[in-house]
């Protein structure tokens, strides 16, 4: 973090994920970064490790009526994370999250193939993995790319964010090897907060930083 406390940009925030990584000592055989934000960082966390660095996308799964409020979300391969709490409090009956997560798991498909330009997914079996991204709130898309992961016989998964709030990361832990977050603010509002400059990324800036 820079004076004003807080992070300059995504790479910025990268770099000192992954000298935090390092210095925890995680033996990474790859990192995945969640896009779009998430690429800015994850290329400079593979750099810092000096391994791949190779994709994992996942789609919210919004309520009726509201998109932006996320049920739960799922990843390419069908994965998914439900959000019970909202589940029960939007009267989401169970046809209309089906049809959503088939249809965001397409969609999710498509943006995976889109970026990898023909390339073919990682074998992760057994591989120590590092799923980044660039801050969580509450987690909705990175709980079910985590999910994805999980299906795919990892042998250990770490989460790396630069900043999410208490709760998240608590909950996060528990679903993963490993959590590295460089800051858990409890007056925590939303991720750009946290950041200087905190500005869109494109679909071609983020694949081009699976490029360098």
């Amino acid at each position: 973090m820079n004076e004003t406390g807080r992070f300059t940009d995504r790479t910025d925030a990268g770099e000192r994920l992954g000298a935090e990584l390092r210095e925890r000592g995680i033996d990474a055989d790859i990192a995945l970064a969640i896009p779009r934000g998430g690429l800015p960082l994850g290329r400079a966390v593979a750099d810092s490790l000096d391994v791949p660095l190779d994709i994992v996308v996942a789609k919210k799964i919004g309520a009726p009526g509201n998109p932006e409020y996320a049920v739960g979300a799922v990843a390419s391969d069908g994965s998914v994370w439900r959000n019970e709490r909202a589940i029960s409090g939007t009267r989401t009956d169970e046809e209309y999250f089906q049809d959503q997560r088939e249809t965001e798991a397409a969609n999710a498909r498509q943006k995976a193939d889109r970026y990898r330009g023909g390339r073919s997914e990682p074998d992760l079996t057994d591989k120590t993995v590092v799923v980044v991204d660039d801050g969580v709130a509450t987690g909705s898309t990175a709980r079910a790319c985590l999910e994805r992961v999980k299906n795919s016989d990892a042998g250990r998964i770490v989460l790396a964010v630069p900043v999410g709030p208490p709760d998240t990361i608590d909950e996060l832990e528990e679903t993963v090897d490993d959590v590295v977050c460089l800051e858990i603010p409890a007056g925590f509002r939303g991720v750009g907060q946290f950041y200087e400059n905190f500005g869109q990324v494109s679909d071609e800036e983020a694949m081009a930083y699976l490029e360098t």
